[in-house]
């Protein structure tokens, strides 16, 4: 294969943007690392200048989407991660944590770097891995070349499946699901391991793409042919590398004559559900006898529930592993089960097949819809009256005037509930298929992070608009806090009492994030001359919004439509000094990386009005990447000697259910699955010192939000 003569190309050979990019730090000693389609970021420091030559990316032994090579002495990383360690023929060596040190001697050897983006180090050499409390050193001794590759963490489907209406064929579509999983070992428990369902349109005929693998025939999900039972089987379908057949009575079945009845109805969704919890968890504690042995906390908590070896089941047939686990009784292991990253409320229509790739691939549990239509809350309504600025609405007027009722769904204790269907829900996400397509077609880019900040609340010679001093301090707040990380480039933009057609052209413009604040109504957002109806734009160019101005929903739904992967909206009236404190508290989470169902859960938690608040469309996209990868927040209370800590972890769409995360506090040498609350710690006042300074996270102390580095010991 041939390259391009200039080392930092960002064009490949077929003339498009690399998804992955290497440059040298301008400036500076050492290789900045770019992931172009998420918008992800990593240094490289060094202690001499060096050029990175592209290389082919067989040369180096772990799967790459690039890879250069460079020639230094050592390298260090600007934050803690862990660091595995695999020799000549990939075999797991050892692990560096933090605050450790180990030395290898002369060999050839494969780092893997857990950092923002997935890295690759490849070399021969004699080696010392070390970490402070902050950052991680790799010295090489002598200067040596070293090849480096880099994974991008964007999946899409590679082929689109067509199904018609008639549930038969939409079995037949399911099927296909599993095609896109790079492994049947406990290995597809990580989130890179599992590649994203072929796409799926709703046409005349069914047409399956010849070169779609079929399904493991030795696992078979029989199920009723029905959309209800269809929509609830997909992620098990996918996850399972199943065949699906339509059956009367529903069943799991091996080819070694196992069988498993599902049960019909509810029934058959609550026995899915579990078996996808049950077979996922037991697949992480089983893969770490294979190429990943962390010392897995949930591993130390089941493993003697087990009567199989686990070395011998890391190595069993797909089919025979499954039939194992259900030896196991799902009552032991479901304490120890991560909180699951999202249920999906399903309107069983025919439309929404096409939802389901993209649900299934973030492991959904998937649950008829069921809610009561209701007007808003009395408790929400007495909120508003106390401080009403507008006058009361219970629905809203969706595309084409066609209203939309709210509903209050029936909610399991998942991250994030999506409601997939008409109706506006009370305490769920309201998701859009056109947000998941729009986030497919996300396309590399140069740019560092564009925010966008839109203030039309102040034009003393318009009538449409007040004096709003409140709104004036959320324009502030957010100019601070938008690209306040000094590891990460962001470009802001504000604009200031804007008309309609300046609006739409801000509306229209590529940027990242959209922060608007200011006036909004039923007909749209009031500019100084009139109001704009974001029903009326054909596209708009932000990935992502946030309205914090009353009654915004409409408008957001019309944004997600238009181009828009998703945001947070509001879903009646606020009240000024609250949606200034929203503003700030979820501006600096989107900040840190946390994703937009995150930010909302977190940040409604803590404001008066903040069950005002919804967010419409990919509720698991993120604006920018986490500092330590996996995104946390952390509740601290005082204790007899010295302080409780409690971590909580959010899935994100780059480090999905199956990511493991090490707490970085001295007694600690345990990972965890991410995903909800972890162990409560108990440290010294040293220890929560120590652990307040690693990384500005979010914490709760007395229901009140603050943050790690703005946080003193005596305020504890």
């Amino acid at each position: 294969m041939g390259f391009s003569n200039d080392p930092y190309s960002s064009i490949d050979e077929s003339g498009r943007l690399k998804d992955v990019l290497f440059v040298p730090i301008e400036g500076g000693y050492g290789v900045e690392i770019f992931d172009r389609i998420d918008r992800h970021q990593y240094l490289l420091w060094t202690p001499n200048i060096v050029s990175p030559e592209e290389i082919d990316n067989s040369q180096i032994s772990s799967s790459v989407d690039a890879a250069v090579s460079i020639t230094t002495n050592a390298i260090t990383l600007p934050t803690v991660v862990p660091v595995h360690v695999r020799d000549e023929t990939g075999s797991f060596v050892s692990s560096v944590e933090q605050s450790s040190s180990k030395t290898f001697c002369q060999g050839i050897y494969h780092l893997e770097l857990f950092a923002p983006i997935e890295l690759s180090l490849q070399v021969e050499s004699a080696i010392t891995v070390s970490s402070s409390l902050t950052q991680t050193y790799i010295d090489f001794g002598d200067e040596t070349e070293v090849l480096i590759g880099a994974c991008s963490d964007h999946e899409q489907p590679t082929e689109t499946v067509t199904t018609t209406d008639d549930p038969q064929d939409m079995i037949a579509t399911i099927s296909t699901f599993a095609s896109a999983l790079k492994t049947q070992s406990p290995e597809r428990s990580f989130p890179s391991n599992r590649g994203h369902p072929p796409a799926v349109k709703l046409g005349k005929e069914l047409h399956i793409p010849t070169n779609i693998e079929h399904s493991d025939p030795d696992i078979r999900l029989e199920i009723p042919a029905n959309y209800r039972s269809i929509y609830a089987a997909a992620p098990l379908v996918y996850y399972l590398g199943a065949d699906a057949v339509p059956a009367e009575t529903p069943k799991l079945v091996t080819e070694s004559g196992f069988q498993y009845t599902l049960g019909t109805g509810g029934q058959f969704e609550k026995a899915v559900e579990k078996i996808l919890k049950q077979v996922f968890f037991l697949d992480c504690i089983v893969r770490t006898e294979g190429a990943h042995p962390v010392d897995l906390h949930e591993h130390q908590a089941v493993e003697p529930y087990f009567d199989y070896d686990l070395t011998s089941l890391y190595d069993c047939p797909p089919a025979e592993r499954l039939e194992a686990y259900f030896d196991i009784p799902f009552s032991v292991i479901e304490p120890h089960i991560p909180d699951w990253m999202v249920t999906a409320h399903v309107d069983p229509e025919p439309e929404h097949v096409e939802i389901l790739p993209f649900i299934s691939h973030r492991l959904a549990v998937v649950r008829t819809s069921r809610g009561q239509e209701i007007s808003p809350p009395n408790e929400q309504k007495a909120l508003i009256n106390e401080f009403l600025r507008n006058g009361d609405d219970t629905q809203y007027q969706s595309r084409e005037g066609v209203a939309e009722p709210y509903i209050q769904p029936e909610l399991n204790n998942s991250l994030e509930n999506i409601w997939i269907g008409n109706g506006i829900p009370l305490g769920a996400n309201k998701a859009l298929l056109e947000a998941y397509q729009n986030r497919l077609g996300r396309r590399p880019t140069e740019d560092d992070i564009d925010v966008t900040v839109v203030y039309n609340g102040i034009d003393l010679s318009s009538p449409l608009v007040d004096v709003d001093l409140n709104m004036n301090h959320e324009r502030d707040i957010v100019d601070e806090v938008y690209g306040s990380r000094s590891d990460f480039p962001f470009g802001i933009t504000v604009h200031q009492n804007l008309t309609v057609e300046e609006l739409r052209s801000v509306l229209q413009t590529p940027t990242n994030f959209l922060h608007y604040i200011g006036h909004i109504d039923d007909e749209g957002i009031q500019c100084t001359d009139g109001v704009l109806d974001a029903a009326t734009l054909d596209t708009v160019g932000m990935d992502a919004f946030f309205l914090n101005a009353c009654r915004s929903y409409r408008q957001g739904y019309h944004l997600v439509q238009a181009g828009s992967i998703g945001g947070i909206a509001t879903l009646g009236d606020l009240v000024d000094n609250e949606a200034v404190k929203m503003g700030k508290t979820v501006a600096r989470l989107l900040n840190r990386g946390f994703p937009l169902y995150a930010a909302h859960e977190i940040a409604r938690e803590v404001i008066l009005l903040g069950g005002q608040y919804i967010v419409i469309g990919d509720g698991g996209f993120s604006i920018v990447q986490a500092e330590s990868s996996v995104v946390n927040m952390c509740e601290i209370k005082s204790a007899d000697d010295g302080y409780e800590v409690k971590i909580k972890t959010y899935p994100t769409g780059s480090y999905g259910m199956g990511t493991v995360f090490i707490p970085y506090i001295e007694s600690n040498n345990e990972y965890y699955l991410i995903g909800g609350s972890l162990d409560t710690f108990n440290l010294s006042t040293e220890e929560v010192q120590q652990f307040l300074l690693l990384e500005d996270i979010p914490i709760q102390i007395e229901g009140k939000l603050r943050w790690s580095h703005d946080i003193n010991i005596e305020d504890l």
